[in-house]
Protein backbone atom coordinates (compact mmCIF):
# COMPACT_ATOMS: atom_id res chain seq x y z
CA UNK A 1 0.00 0.00 0.00
CA UNK A 2 2.84 2.39 0.87
CA UNK A 3 4.56 1.56 -2.41
CA UNK A 4 1.34 2.30 -4.30
CA UNK A 5 1.01 5.69 -2.59
CA UNK A 6 4.62 6.56 -3.39
CA UNK A 7 3.99 5.75 -7.04
CA UNK A 8 0.73 7.68 -7.18
CA UNK A 9 1.89 10.82 -5.35
CA UNK A 10 3.88 12.33 -8.26
CA UNK A 11 0.99 11.61 -10.64
CA UNK A 12 -1.56 13.11 -8.27
CA UNK A 13 0.67 16.13 -7.82
CA UNK A 14 0.63 16.77 -11.57
CA UNK A 15 -3.08 16.36 -12.16
CA UNK A 16 -4.22 17.60 -8.77
CA UNK A 17 -4.39 21.18 -7.86
CA UNK A 18 -2.55 23.91 -6.10
CA UNK A 19 -3.78 25.00 -2.69
CA UNK A 20 -5.24 28.48 -2.46
CA UNK A 21 -6.36 30.34 0.60
CA UNK A 22 -9.27 32.62 1.38
CA UNK A 23 -8.00 34.69 4.34
CA UNK A 24 -10.12 36.25 7.03
CA UNK A 25 -8.32 38.73 9.27
CA UNK A 26 -9.65 40.15 12.52
CA UNK A 27 -7.79 42.55 14.79
CA UNK A 28 -8.32 44.49 17.99
CA UNK A 29 -6.07 47.19 19.47
CA UNK A 30 -6.06 49.37 22.55
CA UNK A 31 -3.64 52.22 23.21
CA UNK A 32 -3.12 55.73 24.42
CA UNK A 33 -1.45 58.99 23.37
CA UNK A 34 0.25 61.41 25.73
CA UNK A 35 2.41 64.51 25.24
CA UNK A 36 3.76 67.67 26.81
CA UNK A 37 1.52 69.82 24.59
CA UNK A 38 -2.18 69.87 23.80
CA UNK A 39 -1.50 69.22 20.10
CA UNK A 40 -0.57 65.78 18.77
CA UNK A 41 2.85 65.84 17.03
CA UNK A 42 2.77 65.97 13.23
CA UNK A 43 3.92 62.43 12.42
CA UNK A 44 1.70 60.80 15.04
CA UNK A 45 -1.44 62.22 13.38
CA UNK A 46 -0.53 62.72 9.69
CA UNK A 47 -1.46 60.15 7.03
CA UNK A 48 -3.48 58.16 9.57
CA UNK A 49 -6.75 58.33 7.59
CA UNK A 50 -8.31 60.78 10.01
CA UNK A 51 -8.26 58.38 12.97
CA UNK A 52 -5.86 60.29 15.25
CA UNK A 53 -7.24 63.39 17.04
CA UNK A 54 -5.33 66.66 17.04
CA UNK A 55 -5.68 67.15 20.81
CA UNK A 56 -3.82 65.27 23.56
CA UNK A 57 -4.09 63.20 25.70
CA UNK A 58 -6.56 60.50 24.70
CA UNK A 59 -7.17 56.76 24.65
CA UNK A 60 -8.03 54.76 21.56
CA UNK A 61 -9.71 51.42 20.85
CA UNK A 62 -9.69 49.88 17.37
CA UNK A 63 -11.13 46.77 15.83
CA UNK A 64 -11.53 45.58 12.28
CA UNK A 65 -12.40 42.68 10.02
CA UNK A 66 -11.31 42.00 6.44
CA UNK A 67 -12.24 39.09 4.23
CA UNK A 68 -10.91 38.48 0.73
CA UNK A 69 -12.15 35.54 -1.31
CA UNK A 70 -9.97 34.58 -4.27
CA UNK A 71 -8.23 37.94 -4.22
CA UNK A 72 -4.86 36.44 -3.32
CA UNK A 73 -4.64 34.93 -6.81
CA UNK A 74 -4.48 38.37 -8.43
CA UNK A 75 -1.26 40.35 -8.45
CA UNK A 76 1.15 41.83 -10.94
CA UNK A 77 3.08 38.56 -11.26
CA UNK A 78 0.06 36.29 -11.83
CA UNK A 79 -0.65 35.46 -15.49
CA UNK A 80 -4.16 36.43 -16.50
CA UNK A 81 -5.04 32.86 -17.50
CA UNK A 82 -4.24 31.59 -13.99
CA UNK A 83 -6.35 34.15 -12.17
CA UNK A 84 -9.74 33.32 -10.69
CA UNK A 85 -12.31 35.10 -12.81
CA UNK A 86 -14.48 36.11 -9.85
CA UNK A 87 -13.43 37.44 -6.47
CA UNK A 88 -15.13 39.32 -3.68
CA UNK A 89 -14.44 40.70 -0.25
CA UNK A 90 -15.31 43.27 2.37
CA UNK A 91 -13.75 45.21 5.20
CA UNK A 92 -14.82 47.17 8.26
CA UNK A 93 -12.81 49.10 10.84
CA UNK A 94 -14.03 50.98 13.91
CA UNK A 95 -11.98 53.46 15.94
CA UNK A 96 -13.14 54.89 19.25
CA UNK A 97 -11.27 57.84 20.79
CA UNK A 98 -11.83 59.54 24.12
CA UNK A 99 -9.83 62.34 25.72
CA UNK A 100 -9.72 64.28 28.95
CA UNK A 101 -12.42 66.94 28.81
CA UNK A 102 -13.25 66.23 25.16
CA UNK A 103 -16.13 64.43 23.51
CA UNK A 104 -15.71 60.75 22.71
CA UNK A 105 -15.86 59.93 19.01
CA UNK A 106 -16.51 56.84 16.93
CA UNK A 107 -14.80 56.83 13.53
CA UNK A 108 -15.35 54.39 10.67
CA UNK A 109 -12.28 54.65 8.38
CA UNK A 110 -13.23 51.51 6.46
CA UNK A 111 -16.58 50.04 5.48
CA UNK A 112 -16.61 48.61 1.97
CA UNK A 113 -17.52 45.71 -0.25
CA UNK A 114 -15.80 44.74 -3.48
CA UNK A 115 -16.39 42.41 -6.40
CA UNK A 116 -13.87 41.44 -9.06
CA UNK A 117 -14.73 39.99 -12.47
CA UNK A 118 -11.66 39.26 -14.51
CA UNK A 119 -9.39 42.28 -14.35
CA UNK A 120 -12.19 44.68 -13.36
CA UNK A 121 -13.07 45.55 -9.79
CA UNK A 122 -16.14 47.31 -8.37
CA UNK A 123 -15.79 48.82 -4.88
CA UNK A 124 -18.42 50.64 -2.81
CA UNK A 125 -17.83 52.34 0.53
CA UNK A 126 -14.89 53.77 2.44
CA UNK A 127 -11.47 52.19 1.94
CA UNK A 128 -7.91 53.13 2.87
CA UNK A 129 -5.92 54.02 -0.24
CA UNK A 130 -3.12 56.20 -1.57
CA UNK A 131 -3.35 57.49 -5.14
CA UNK A 132 -0.31 58.33 -7.25
CA UNK A 133 3.18 57.01 -7.96
CA UNK A 134 4.72 57.08 -4.50
CA UNK A 135 5.90 54.80 -1.72
CA UNK A 136 2.80 54.09 0.37
CA UNK A 137 4.57 53.36 3.69
CA UNK A 138 7.50 55.73 4.23
CA UNK A 139 6.54 58.64 1.96
CA UNK A 140 5.47 62.03 3.27
CA UNK A 141 2.29 61.42 1.27
CA UNK A 142 1.07 61.51 -2.30
CA UNK A 143 0.30 65.09 -3.36
CA UNK A 144 -3.44 64.91 -4.01
CA UNK A 145 -4.59 61.81 -2.07
CA UNK A 146 -2.23 60.85 0.75
CA UNK A 147 -4.33 59.01 3.32
CA UNK A 148 -4.23 62.00 5.64
CA UNK A 149 -8.00 62.42 5.92
CA UNK A 150 -10.83 60.04 6.61
CA UNK A 151 -11.57 58.12 3.38
CA UNK A 152 -14.51 59.47 1.41
CA UNK A 153 -17.40 57.10 0.65
CA UNK A 154 -17.52 56.39 -3.06
CA UNK A 155 -18.39 53.92 -5.79
CA UNK A 156 -15.44 53.00 -7.96
CA UNK A 157 -14.87 50.76 -10.96
CA UNK A 158 -11.53 50.04 -12.54
CA UNK A 159 -8.49 47.84 -13.00
CA UNK A 160 -7.05 47.18 -9.55
CA UNK A 161 -3.77 45.71 -10.84
CA UNK A 162 -1.57 46.41 -13.85
CA UNK A 163 -3.27 44.51 -16.66
CA UNK A 164 -1.56 43.67 -19.97
CA UNK A 165 -2.87 45.52 -23.02
CA UNK A 166 -3.80 43.08 -25.81
CA UNK A 167 -1.33 42.63 -28.67
CA UNK A 168 1.59 44.09 -26.68
CA UNK A 169 3.00 40.80 -25.44
CA UNK A 170 2.61 41.93 -21.85
CA UNK A 171 5.11 44.75 -22.31
CA UNK A 172 2.45 47.46 -21.88
CA UNK A 173 0.10 47.22 -18.90
CA UNK A 174 -2.42 49.67 -17.50
CA UNK A 175 -4.39 50.23 -14.31
CA UNK A 176 -6.91 52.90 -13.40
CA UNK A 177 -10.36 53.69 -12.11
CA UNK A 178 -13.39 55.96 -12.38
CA UNK A 179 -15.25 56.97 -9.20
CA UNK A 180 -18.10 59.03 -7.77
CA UNK A 181 -18.13 60.00 -4.10
CA UNK A 182 -19.71 62.23 -1.48
CA UNK A 183 -18.34 64.92 0.85
CA UNK A 184 -19.78 65.58 4.31
CA UNK A 185 -23.06 67.41 4.88
CA UNK A 186 -22.12 69.90 7.60
CA UNK A 187 -19.54 71.94 5.72
CA UNK A 188 -19.23 75.36 4.09
CA UNK A 189 -20.61 73.67 0.98
CA UNK A 190 -23.02 70.93 1.98
CA UNK A 191 -23.55 67.66 0.08
CA UNK A 192 -20.81 68.28 -2.47
CA UNK A 193 -19.78 65.44 -4.78
CA UNK A 194 -16.41 63.90 -5.51
CA UNK A 195 -15.37 62.98 -9.03
CA UNK A 196 -12.18 61.00 -9.31
CA UNK A 197 -10.33 59.13 -12.02
CA UNK A 198 -6.82 57.89 -12.68
CA UNK A 199 -4.95 56.06 -15.42
CA UNK A 200 -1.43 54.68 -15.15
CA UNK A 201 0.67 52.71 -17.63
CA UNK A 202 3.69 50.48 -17.15
CA UNK A 203 6.20 49.66 -19.86
CA UNK A 204 7.95 46.41 -19.02
CA UNK A 205 6.78 43.07 -17.70
CA UNK A 206 6.40 42.61 -13.95
CA UNK A 207 9.59 40.55 -13.62
CA UNK A 208 11.75 42.74 -15.87
CA UNK A 209 14.64 44.50 -14.10
CA UNK A 210 13.68 47.91 -15.53
CA UNK A 211 10.15 49.29 -15.75
CA UNK A 212 8.81 52.72 -16.71
CA UNK A 213 5.62 54.17 -15.22
CA UNK A 214 3.52 57.17 -16.25
CA UNK A 215 0.01 58.38 -15.56
CA UNK A 216 -2.29 60.96 -14.02
CA UNK A 217 -4.96 61.37 -11.37
CA UNK A 218 -7.80 63.90 -11.42
CA UNK A 219 -9.98 64.94 -8.47
CA UNK A 220 -12.92 67.35 -8.48
CA UNK A 221 -15.12 68.64 -5.68
CA UNK A 222 -18.34 69.79 -7.34
CA UNK A 223 -22.06 70.32 -6.82
CA UNK A 224 -23.55 70.93 -3.39
CA UNK A 225 -25.33 73.84 -1.74
CA UNK A 226 -24.35 76.85 0.36
CA UNK A 227 -25.99 79.98 1.74
CA UNK A 228 -22.73 81.82 2.39
CA UNK A 229 -21.75 83.05 -1.09
CA UNK A 230 -22.88 85.87 -3.37
CA UNK A 231 -24.79 85.45 -6.63
CA UNK A 232 -21.59 85.95 -8.61
CA UNK A 233 -20.18 82.74 -7.10
CA UNK A 234 -23.26 80.53 -6.90
CA UNK A 235 -26.78 80.77 -8.31
CA UNK A 236 -29.53 80.59 -5.68
CA UNK A 237 -27.22 78.76 -3.31
CA UNK A 238 -26.86 75.65 -5.49
CA UNK A 239 -23.86 74.70 -7.61
CA UNK A 240 -24.47 73.19 -11.09
CA UNK A 241 -25.02 69.42 -11.00
CA UNK A 242 -27.06 68.50 -14.09
CA UNK A 243 -25.74 66.27 -16.88
CA UNK A 244 -24.34 69.19 -18.87
CA UNK A 245 -22.42 70.41 -15.82
CA UNK A 246 -21.25 66.84 -15.18
CA UNK A 247 -19.86 66.56 -18.71
CA UNK A 248 -18.03 69.88 -18.34
CA UNK A 249 -16.66 68.78 -14.98
CA UNK A 250 -15.51 65.27 -15.99
CA UNK A 251 -13.61 66.53 -19.02
CA UNK A 252 -12.19 69.53 -17.17
CA UNK A 253 -13.57 71.79 -19.88
CA UNK A 254 -13.78 75.52 -19.37
CA UNK A 255 -17.03 77.26 -20.17
CA UNK A 256 -14.73 79.89 -21.65
CA UNK A 257 -17.12 82.85 -21.50
CA UNK A 258 -19.49 80.84 -23.73
CA UNK A 259 -22.37 83.24 -24.55
CA UNK A 260 -24.75 80.30 -24.94
CA UNK A 261 -24.42 79.22 -21.31
CA UNK A 262 -27.54 79.59 -19.15
CA UNK A 263 -26.71 82.57 -16.92
CA UNK A 264 -29.58 81.74 -14.56
CA UNK A 265 -27.97 78.37 -13.73
CA UNK A 266 -24.23 79.02 -14.04
CA UNK A 267 -22.70 81.81 -11.97
CA UNK A 268 -20.21 84.28 -13.35
CA UNK A 269 -17.42 82.39 -11.57
CA UNK A 270 -18.52 79.13 -13.23
CA UNK A 271 -18.60 80.76 -16.65
CA UNK A 272 -15.14 82.28 -16.27
CA UNK A 273 -13.55 79.14 -14.84
CA UNK A 274 -14.49 75.46 -14.58
CA UNK A 275 -17.23 73.56 -12.83
CA UNK A 276 -15.89 72.55 -9.42
CA UNK A 277 -12.57 72.51 -7.58
CA UNK A 278 -10.05 70.61 -9.75
CA UNK A 279 -6.63 69.28 -8.76
CA UNK A 280 -4.33 66.34 -9.35
CA UNK A 281 -0.91 65.28 -10.50
CA UNK A 282 0.85 63.91 -13.56
CA UNK A 283 3.29 61.22 -12.45
CA UNK A 284 6.31 59.45 -13.93
CA UNK A 285 8.50 56.77 -12.39
CA UNK A 286 11.38 54.44 -13.20
CA UNK A 287 12.00 51.21 -11.30
CA UNK A 288 15.23 49.18 -11.21
CA UNK A 289 15.17 45.71 -9.66
CA UNK A 290 17.77 43.06 -8.88
CA UNK A 291 17.47 39.87 -6.83
CA UNK A 292 18.31 41.82 -3.69
CA UNK A 293 17.13 45.39 -4.22
CA UNK A 294 14.35 47.44 -5.82
CA UNK A 295 14.81 51.17 -6.54
CA UNK A 296 11.93 53.42 -7.61
CA UNK A 297 12.49 57.02 -8.73
CA UNK A 298 9.29 59.06 -9.04
CA UNK A 299 8.03 62.55 -9.78
CA UNK A 300 4.55 64.03 -9.26
CA UNK A 301 3.92 67.28 -11.16
CA UNK A 302 0.95 69.12 -9.66
CA UNK A 303 -1.86 71.04 -11.35
CA UNK A 304 -4.85 73.10 -10.23
CA UNK A 305 -5.50 76.28 -12.25
CA UNK A 306 -3.72 75.79 -15.57
CA UNK A 307 -0.18 76.74 -14.58
CA UNK A 308 1.15 73.30 -15.50
CA UNK A 309 -0.49 73.56 -18.94
CA UNK A 310 1.31 76.86 -19.51
CA UNK A 311 4.50 75.42 -17.93
CA UNK A 312 4.75 78.19 -15.36
CA UNK A 313 4.84 75.94 -12.27
CA UNK A 314 7.24 73.23 -13.43
CA UNK A 315 9.26 73.62 -10.23
CA UNK A 316 6.33 72.45 -8.13
CA UNK A 317 5.91 68.78 -7.35
CA UNK A 318 6.94 65.79 -5.29
CA UNK A 319 10.28 64.16 -6.13
CA UNK A 320 11.32 60.92 -4.49
CA UNK A 321 13.48 57.82 -4.53
CA UNK A 322 12.57 54.60 -2.74
CA UNK A 323 14.89 51.72 -1.84
CA UNK A 324 13.39 48.34 -0.89
CA UNK A 325 15.33 45.26 0.15
CA UNK A 326 14.31 42.00 -1.53
CA UNK A 327 16.64 39.83 0.54
CA UNK A 328 15.14 37.20 2.89
CA UNK A 329 14.67 38.44 6.45
CA UNK A 330 17.42 37.69 8.95
CA UNK A 331 17.46 37.72 12.74
CA UNK A 332 19.96 40.57 13.07
CA UNK A 333 19.65 44.29 12.50
CA UNK A 334 18.49 45.01 8.96
CA UNK A 335 17.25 47.85 6.76
CA UNK A 336 14.31 46.82 4.60
CA UNK A 337 13.29 50.14 3.06
CA UNK A 338 14.19 53.80 2.72
CA UNK A 339 12.69 56.89 1.09
CA UNK A 340 14.10 60.34 0.36
CA UNK A 341 11.74 63.08 -0.91
CA UNK A 342 11.60 66.75 -1.81
CA UNK A 343 8.24 68.51 -1.97
CA UNK A 344 8.19 71.98 -3.55
CA UNK A 345 5.00 74.03 -3.90
CA UNK A 346 6.36 77.57 -3.67
CA UNK A 347 5.99 78.60 -7.34
CA UNK A 348 2.25 78.09 -8.03
CA UNK A 349 2.81 79.72 -11.42
CA UNK A 350 4.23 82.90 -9.93
CA UNK A 351 2.73 85.83 -8.07
CA UNK A 352 0.77 87.29 -11.02
CA UNK A 353 -2.64 86.10 -12.22
CA UNK A 354 -4.09 87.19 -15.57
CA UNK A 355 -7.16 85.24 -16.69
CA UNK A 356 -6.57 85.94 -20.40
CA UNK A 357 -2.79 85.50 -20.31
CA UNK A 358 -0.28 82.71 -19.69
CA UNK A 359 0.57 84.36 -16.38
CA UNK A 360 -2.02 82.30 -14.50
CA UNK A 361 -0.16 82.25 -11.22
CA UNK A 362 -1.25 82.43 -7.60
CA UNK A 363 -2.79 78.97 -7.87
CA UNK A 364 -3.41 78.94 -4.10
CA UNK A 365 -3.08 75.17 -3.77
CA UNK A 366 -5.87 73.33 -1.90
CA UNK A 367 -7.87 76.58 -1.36
CA UNK A 368 -10.82 77.58 -3.55
CA UNK A 369 -13.03 80.66 -3.94
CA UNK A 370 -16.29 78.67 -3.94
CA UNK A 371 -15.43 75.63 -1.83
CA UNK A 372 -14.07 77.60 1.11
CA UNK A 373 -13.17 74.48 3.15
CA UNK A 374 -10.66 73.70 0.44
CA UNK A 375 -9.36 70.26 -0.37
CA UNK A 376 -10.37 68.82 3.00
CA UNK A 377 -12.72 66.28 4.52
CA UNK A 378 -14.00 66.58 8.09
CA UNK A 379 -11.45 69.30 8.80
CA UNK A 380 -8.35 67.49 7.55
CA UNK A 381 -6.41 67.93 4.33
CA UNK A 382 -6.92 65.14 1.81
CA UNK A 383 -3.58 65.68 0.09
CA UNK A 384 -0.02 66.07 1.31
CA UNK A 385 0.06 66.95 5.02
CA UNK A 386 2.85 69.49 4.40
CA UNK A 387 0.19 71.88 3.06
CA UNK A 388 -1.20 72.76 6.46
CA UNK A 389 -4.63 74.02 7.55
CA UNK A 390 -4.96 77.09 9.73
CA UNK A 391 -6.34 74.96 12.58
CA UNK A 392 -3.02 73.17 13.22
CA UNK A 393 -0.62 76.10 12.68
CA UNK A 394 0.58 78.25 15.56
CA UNK A 395 -2.05 80.89 16.46
CA UNK A 396 0.47 83.75 16.14
CA UNK A 397 0.93 83.04 12.41
CA UNK A 398 -1.24 84.85 9.82
CA UNK A 399 -4.77 83.45 9.59
CA UNK A 400 -6.04 82.97 6.04
CA UNK A 401 -8.52 80.72 4.26
CA UNK A 402 -8.62 77.07 5.22
CA UNK A 403 -5.02 76.24 4.28
CA UNK A 404 -2.95 79.14 5.60
CA UNK A 405 0.33 77.59 4.43
CA UNK A 406 0.56 76.14 0.92
CA UNK A 407 3.90 77.51 -0.30
CA UNK A 408 6.35 74.95 1.05
CA UNK A 409 9.80 73.50 0.51
CA UNK A 410 10.04 70.22 2.45
CA UNK A 411 12.76 67.58 2.76
CA UNK A 412 11.70 64.18 4.04
CA UNK A 413 13.34 60.83 4.71
CA UNK A 414 11.85 57.58 5.92
CA UNK A 415 13.55 54.39 7.07
CA UNK A 416 12.24 50.99 8.10
CA UNK A 417 13.79 47.71 9.12
CA UNK A 418 14.01 45.06 11.77
CA UNK A 419 16.09 43.71 14.61
CA UNK A 420 16.07 40.60 16.71
CA UNK A 421 13.87 37.79 15.48
CA UNK A 422 10.69 39.64 14.49
CA UNK A 423 10.98 43.17 15.89
CA UNK A 424 10.46 46.09 13.49
CA UNK A 425 11.13 49.80 13.46
CA UNK A 426 10.15 52.81 11.35
CA UNK A 427 11.60 56.32 11.37
CA UNK A 428 10.49 59.55 9.68
CA UNK A 429 12.42 62.83 9.67
CA UNK A 430 11.11 65.98 7.96
CA UNK A 431 12.41 69.52 7.64
CA UNK A 432 10.28 72.18 5.96
CA UNK A 433 10.53 75.85 5.05
CA UNK A 434 7.09 77.47 5.05
CA UNK A 435 6.06 80.73 3.38
CA UNK A 436 2.29 80.97 3.93
CA UNK A 437 0.26 81.91 0.83
CA UNK A 438 0.61 84.53 -1.91
CA UNK A 439 -2.39 86.43 -0.54
CA UNK A 440 -1.18 86.39 3.08
CA UNK A 441 2.51 85.45 3.23
CA UNK A 442 4.41 84.79 6.43
CA UNK A 443 6.58 87.74 7.47
CA UNK A 444 9.65 85.48 7.52
CA UNK A 445 10.46 81.95 6.45
CA UNK A 446 9.06 79.60 9.09
CA UNK A 447 11.17 76.49 9.67
CA UNK A 448 9.80 73.25 11.06
CA UNK A 449 11.35 69.90 12.03
CA UNK A 450 9.15 66.87 12.74
CA UNK A 451 10.26 63.35 13.61
CA UNK A 452 8.90 59.92 14.44
CA UNK A 453 10.38 56.66 15.75
CA UNK A 454 8.11 53.63 15.94
CA UNK A 455 9.03 50.18 17.28
CA UNK A 456 6.96 47.00 17.07
CA UNK A 457 7.71 44.01 19.31
CA UNK A 458 5.76 40.73 18.99
CA UNK A 459 5.04 39.13 22.36
CA UNK A 460 4.40 35.67 20.93
CA UNK A 461 3.78 33.81 17.69
CA UNK A 462 0.01 34.16 17.97
CA UNK A 463 -0.45 37.68 16.63
CA UNK A 464 0.12 39.72 19.81
CA UNK A 465 2.11 42.89 19.06
CA UNK A 466 3.19 45.84 21.20
CA UNK A 467 3.81 49.15 19.40
CA UNK A 468 5.53 52.21 20.88
CA UNK A 469 5.83 55.46 18.89
CA UNK A 470 7.59 58.68 19.88
CA UNK A 471 7.27 61.91 17.88
CA UNK A 472 8.44 65.49 18.17
CA UNK A 473 7.63 68.88 16.60
CA UNK A 474 10.27 71.60 16.87
CA UNK A 475 10.08 74.87 14.97
CA UNK A 476 7.83 77.80 14.22
CA UNK A 477 4.94 76.25 12.25
CA UNK A 478 3.36 74.01 14.90
CA UNK A 479 3.30 74.34 18.68
CA UNK A 480 6.38 72.67 20.16
CA UNK A 481 5.32 69.19 21.13
CA UNK A 482 6.72 65.81 22.18
CA UNK A 483 4.37 62.86 22.35
CA UNK A 484 4.22 59.09 22.61
CA UNK A 485 1.79 56.36 21.70
CA UNK A 486 1.76 52.90 23.27
CA UNK A 487 -0.61 50.18 22.17
CA UNK A 488 -1.12 46.46 22.04
CA UNK A 489 -2.76 44.66 19.12
CA UNK A 490 -4.05 41.14 18.69
CA UNK A 491 -4.50 39.76 15.18
CA UNK A 492 -6.37 36.61 14.25
CA UNK A 493 -5.86 35.09 10.79
CA UNK A 494 -8.16 32.38 9.49
CA UNK A 495 -7.56 30.45 6.29
CA UNK A 496 -9.90 28.27 4.28
CA UNK A 497 -8.17 25.99 1.85
CA UNK A 498 -9.50 24.65 -1.41
CA UNK A 499 -8.15 22.80 -4.40
CA UNK A 500 -8.21 23.85 -8.01
CA UNK A 501 -6.93 22.15 -11.13
CA UNK A 502 -3.95 23.82 -12.74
Amino acid sequence: MRLLLLLLCPILGLCQTRIERKPIQLFAEVGGFYGNSKQTPFWLRSNQYGTVPTDLPYASVRTGLRWDSRYDAVDDNTPVKKRDFFGFGYGVELVGNTGMGSKSTLIIPELYGKIRAGAFELVAGRRREVIGLVDSTLSSGSYSWSGNALPLPKVQIGLSQYTPVPFTGGILSIRGFFAHGWFERNNFVSRAYLHQKALYARIGKARWPIKLYAGFNHQVEWGGTTSELSDGLVKEGRFPSNFQAYSYMVTGSSLGYNPGVDTTYYSRFDRENRIGNHLGSIDVGLEFSTKKLSILVYRQSVYEDGSLFYRTNLEDGLNGIRFRSLKPATSGFRITGAVVELLYTKSQGGGVFEATDKLRGRDNYFNHSQYRSGWSYFGQGIGTPFITPMTTARPDLPQYGFFSNNRVRAFHTGLQGGFGRNCTFQMKLSYSENFGTYDVPFANTVEQFSSLLQVGVPLNQNGLLVTVSAASDQGGLFPRSNGVYAGIRKTWDYYQYRSRRM
